[in-house]
């Protein structure tokens, strides 16, 4: 008995959460599974879209008469390896998501239109048999030619950009119409085999600690390495020399970075050490560079790829290994759309390809830390710095008995003044951008608030602006107070604008660098910032949490927290971690070479436990007693939290939806002490660029439980869905509340 009529079952960019039947056309009926992965042209409904075949099946729910059939095969060859398409599948499920919304976010733009795969082969040209047996004095009066032949003679081929950098196209067109050269095309793509020669630089000699971290690391097979170092510790020379293992034996390394403004320094540390191709991905490159990179990972032609999250999806022809730098990072985890967590995939991925992955960090997540009590990693240490360098001092400066006008106190002033005299650098951590977060009103208490969200507007002097930090609404700063008509308007706390202004007015004759999100916009200023820190002259560094993680400043030897207090009163539960992990990053940046270091921790609460067991004893006990907190309190990663959110302009509507997610849940799954629900209730922030927010909070002890459980709630919420007033999603392993 003959097989039944393949049906192809393709993923289209959609919001349903279902794949879509056509059939085959005749032509591949014999050989359909060779399809698998494979862009297509489509009709759904009364428009042409782009597909991708992920599956063949035998059967569809719809009469084989009735499908449709598919009109084009973009692709001779499928897009993606067969475990990387496997993976998105998987984190479709995982994550809940449209399994077509998710494939076709993960693929560079240009493809999700359509587009080919672009041509990178290179042209090389090379003389000919004709011009090699030209006579040493044929072309005499035609100096520029025979230039061109002898520049040729003395070797197999030169690449076109080169050739034409020296001479005319008249004179190579002219050539080779005389036969005398030749052009062909060459396949840029890297050969899988081991090359010995991957080395630019000679690697650092390792450490004691070093040493032992890399005797562990076994480079075959699949296994997840969490790289538990202090800052300074030296683990991007752990990268490197793991790297170096990997390019030898002719594989290719994904390193992973959570930061855009860490790509120029990163990007610069690899090439200096490694004479190799490499790409960076992020989405600050146009169209065609992201594609074209993506093509040369996905050919085997970069042998390194660096990225930020959405990197993890890039495919590579030849995986060896899988580097998670900063693995804490919230930036990992999408916020919105396909919320995946990109350090959570690159352990998936690394496990389906069968490679190792390591997870690096000063300040490792709780639920990283777990996973080695687990024994699902294995746990590597460093706690001593690399070469000379010793960990900075902490020293509490107590805001409650110090003149502080400006958030900055006298006692600091004065010690960032004796770091300049000894021509040293300072590094200055406020995590709040702007001129000051609040304008009020001194006469009637008035405060500038956004509209459309709980949120007080900040003033951006710079800009002659107040912003809404939420949904980015902007005004003028008011000329009066709206409420009493008062002019005694006052701009209130401190924000990097206002800290910067007065480092300049007490330093005048200092370079004073900004570095948040307003000034790292204007092109090239990053690079100034780098350029200006690595002279080594006498400046100081003012920033958010953008200066904090992984940036290397030799001659930083003082580090100022302006606002010890921020993570002590949140009501988030993750609120205490983040503090910690932040703090620890920022201090890290003082003292990494031969210079000592100090942190000044400015707070308004001294004797704050958490505050006192993270800088006596250090991360480690802090994280230890977190632990323990969420222990007692089965608070993740000791249970499983997914949000189901909700907003819409009318509040009631949104509450309305959740009651009902709630109600059906609980019909599907009672609560039971291992399964539970709470709310709706209003989210952190309720009101959000004029749409109100609720969340419903459902929590697990197995992750089992509450994936079947979420997958036979999806169609049901989605049948009581009203897209006109309302928006929903779902996000597993949240982060954000």
């Amino acid at each position: 008995m003959g097989r039944a009529t393949p049906i192809a079952k393709i993923a289209i960019a959609s919001p349903l959460r279902t794949l879509f039947d056509y059939r085959l056309p005749d032509v591949f009926s014999g050989d359909a599974d060779a399809t698998v992965g494979l862009r297509v042209q489509v009709p759904f409904g009364r428009r042409q879209v782009i597909g991708v075949v992920v599956a063949i099946a035998d059967h569809s729910a719809v009469a084989t008469d009735k499908l449709r059939t598919i009109e084009v095969f973009i692709d001779q060859q499928p897009l993606l390896p067969a475990p990387l398409l496997g993976l998105f599948l998987w984190a479709a499920r995982y994550y809940q998501h449209p399994l077509g919304d998710a494939l076709f976010h993960a693929l560079p733009s240009l493809l999700r239109r359509g587009d080919a795969l672009p041509d990178l082969r290179q042209t090389q040209w090379q003389l000919t048999d004709k011009g090699r047996g030209l006579a040493p004095n044929a072309l005499g009066k035609a100096p520029r030619q025979r230039a061109l032949i002898d520049r040729l003679l003395g070797e197999q081929a030169v690449d076109d950009a080169a050739l034409a950098a020296q001479f005319s196209r008249a004179i190579i067109r002219l050539l080779e119409s005389r036969e005398l050269i030749a052009a062909h095309q060459v396949d840029a793509s890297a050969a899988t085999h081991p090359n010995p020669q991957v080395l630019r630089e000679t690697p650092l000699v390792l450490g004691a600690e070093q040493q032992r971290a890399m005797a562990q690391i076994e480079l075959t097979g699949f296994r997840c390495w969490l790289l538990n170092g202090i800052t300074g510790s030296g683990k991007t020379e752990i990268y490197l020399q793991c790297i170096e293992q990997v390019l030898t034996a002719g594989r290719q390394a994904l390193v992973l970075i959570p930061e855009i403004s860490l790509t120029p320094q990163t990007k610069r540390r690899f090439t200096e050490r490694f004479a190799v191709p490499l790409v960076v991905l992020h989405s600050g490159m146009t169209d065609k560079q992201r594609l074209a990179a993506w093509t040369r990972a996905r050919n085997g032609e970069a042998r390194i790829v660096l990225g930020t999250r959405s990197a993890i999806f890039t495919p590579l022809a030849a995986p060896g290994l899988i580097v998670v730098d900063e693995e804490q990072d919230g930036s990992y985890k999408q916020q919105d759309g396909f919320r995946y967590s990109a350090r959570d995939l690159a352990v998936m991925r690394a496990q389906r390809e069968n490679t190792p992955i390591i997870l690096g960090s000063a300040t490792p997540s709780l639920e990283s830390l777990y996973n080695c009590e687990l024994g699902r990693y294995s746990a590597l240490y460093l706690n001593a710095r690399a070469g000379s360098a010793k960990p900075a001092d902490w020293q509490v400066v107590d805001m409650r008995d110090q003149s502080a006008p400006e958030g900055i106190a006298s006692t600091t002033l004065e010690a960032i003044e004796q770091t300049l005299k000894r021509s040293e650098q300072v590094l200055v951590f406020l995590n709040r951008r702007g001129f000051a977060p609040a304008v009020l009103c001194h006469s009637c208490g008035w405060v500038a608030e956004c509209r459309d969200c709980d949120a007080r507007m900040t003033l951006h002097r710079g800009r002659n602006r107040i912003i809404c930090h939420h949904c980015d609404k902007q005004l003028p700063p008011p000329q009066h107070c709206p409420s009493c008509r008062s002019t005694q308007l006052v701009a209130t706390g401190e924000g990097t604008e206002r800290s910067e202004l007065l480092l300049q007015k007490q330093f005048p004759k200092v370079q004073v660098l900004r570095v948040d999100r307003d000034s790292t916009q204007v092109r090239g200023h990053m690079q100034q910032v780098f350029d200006t820190a690595n002279s080594g002259v006498p400046c100081i560094l003012i920033g958010t949490q953008m200066l904090a993680k992984g940036h290397h400043f030799d001659r930083v030897t003082l580090v100022v927290v302006v606002d010890g207090d921020s993570g002590l009163l949140s009501p988030d539960f993750r609120a205490g971690e983040r503090m910690g992990q932040l703090l620890t990053q920022v201090a890290g940046r003082s003292g990494r070479s031969d210079l000592p270091g100090r942190v000044l921790l400015q707070t308004h609460q001294p004797d704050h436990p958490s505050l006192v067991l993270l800088l006596e004893q250090g991360y480690g006990a802090f994280a230890e007693q977190l632990l323990a907190h969420r222990k007692t309190q089965q608070l993740p990663p000791y249970r499983h939290l997914t949000l189901i959110r909700a907003e819409s302009k009318d509040p009631q509507r949104a509450e309305k939806f959740l009651r009902i997610a709630r109600q059906s849940a609980a019909e599907l799954l009672p609560p039971t002490p291992q399964l539970g629900y709470l709310g709706p209730l209003p989210a952190l922030m309720e009101r959000r660029a004029g749409r109100y927010r609720y969340v419903l909070r459902i929590e697990a002890e197995q992750r089992t439980t509450l994936h079947q459980l979420l997958s036979r709630l999806m169609p049901v919420l989605e049948r009581h869905q009203d897209p006109r007033h309302l928006r929903w999603s779902v996000d597993v392993d949240a982060q954000e509340l």
